[in-house]
């Protein structure tokens, strides 16, 4: 069976295409700088065609769509019709700066191949099940019902996949069931996830993605009334305030940087802005970490994933350095090693897991595809 995944954005398609007879990868690719979607799927077609491995998009068996927000309409995947499409439309206020782009990706890929089933993948959606109390802001309540203000989280699709694999391997290699676990999606965007027994009970990231940790261009947690500040004193307008604390901030905003590889780089070498947004970063998380082991009244493991967390062992090592009160010891040696397997990291005392699990966004979105059109509801 042949299912393809793709992630469209506003100026850029990336899919890939997997055979999930065996979930192996049989092509991946990128198109960049796209003004016109539909030949950007033109484009992908001829790449695909030209590997053999379909003629046309209707050779599919189906395909599988990103969407950043599903809003509380879509708590699960779900296959693509008209009434699923004006809906995520009229979700597009929540994400005004993916779903559109999302949505040009489904009506063209519907266009293209209007027989075969296609499925809306959430990023939302692995957060649905959040309790109240942790998913309802501390604003008047007729704004959850009039405006739907609360908590979505994202990152999901990476956080479920994560999550499966350390539920897994924590059975087979140490007997337990049920964990408890924090996961960690560390990259130019970065959240964290409390997870007991396979369900996101709690999330950093919320009614967009821009509350939480520290990312590469956003601010994450700040005190509100700083944006108050800046409109009084600067004359900020919201698009600028907007723009300030999703593209301008962060590590970026911090050491003019948003790539940690080089953001290190520069730290080894001195920069003492560069060392600071280091400090800011890995505090950040160690904060959610210790607010996510209340949460969960204990964590059995810790899951690194997403660019950083997958590669970085200086931020795991910093995040995980003077947390011996919660039980968490990092081994140094094991830290740097690499492996395309799941990596443990605890020492030997450490009454905490640490793992490193390189994540698979693309997998989810095939595999939730491929049981939504199996088992539809």
């Amino acid at each position: 069976m042949k299912i393809l995944v793709l992630n469209s954005g506003s100026s850029s398609l990336k899919f890939q295409l997997f055979d999930m007879t065996c979930h192996k990868v049989l092509y991946s690719g990128l198109i960049e700088q796209v003004r016109d979607h539909q030949q950007a799927i033109k484009t992908m077609v001829e790449k695909l065609s030209g590997q053999g491995h379909i003629r046309q998009l209707a050779d599919l068996d189906a395909i599988g769509h990103r969407v950043v927000h599903g809003g509380e309409c879509f708590k699960q995947p779900t296959l693509i019709n008209q009434q699923t499409i004006e809906a995520i439309e009229q979700l597009i206020p929540l994400a005004p700066l993916h779903n559109p782009a999302n949505l040009l990706g489904i009506k063209m890929a519907r266009q293209y191949a209007p027989d075969i089933p296609q499925v809306a993948v959430f990023d939302t959606s692995f957060h649905a099940g959040l309790p109240d109390y942790a998913c309802i802001y501390g604003l008047p309540y007729e704004l959850y019902n009039k405006h739907h203000i609360r908590r979505y989280g994202f990152h999901g699709t990476s956080h479920h996949y994560v999550s499966k694999k350390a539920a897994r391997f924590l059975q087979d290699y140490h007997n337990l069931e049920h964990p408890r676990l924090i996961s960690l999606h560390l990259g130019n965007g970065a959240s964290a996830a409390a997870i007991d027994n396979g369900q996101s009970i709690d999330t950093s990231m919320g009614m967009t993605p821009l509350e939480g940790l520290l990312m590469g261009s956003r601010s994450g947690d700040l005190d509100p009334a700083i944006l108050f500040y800046l409109a009084r004193e600067t004359g900020a307008d919201i698009q600028t305030l907007d723009d300030l604390l999703n593209k301008q901030s962060g590590l970026k905003g911090i050491c003019a940087q948003n790539d940690m590889r080089l953001i290190i780089k520069q730290a080894e070498q001195g920069d003492k802005l560069s060392k600071l947004a280091i400090k800011i970063f890995c505090y950040r998380i160690k904060k959610y970490i210790g607010a996510y082991t209340a949460a969960l009244n204990g964590a059995d493991a810790i899951i690194f994933t997403g660019g950083i967390g997958e590669n970085s062992a200086v931020i795991r090592e910093q995040v995980c350095k003077n947390m011996n009160s919660l039980g968490i010891k990092l081994d140094k040696h094991k830290n740097q090693q690499a492996s395309d397997n799941i990596l443990e990291l605890q020492s030997q005392t450490s009454k905490v897991k640490i793992l490193v699990i390189k994540t698979n966004e693309e997998l989810e979105i095939a595999t939730q595809t491929y049981t939504a059109i199996r088992d539809p509801q």
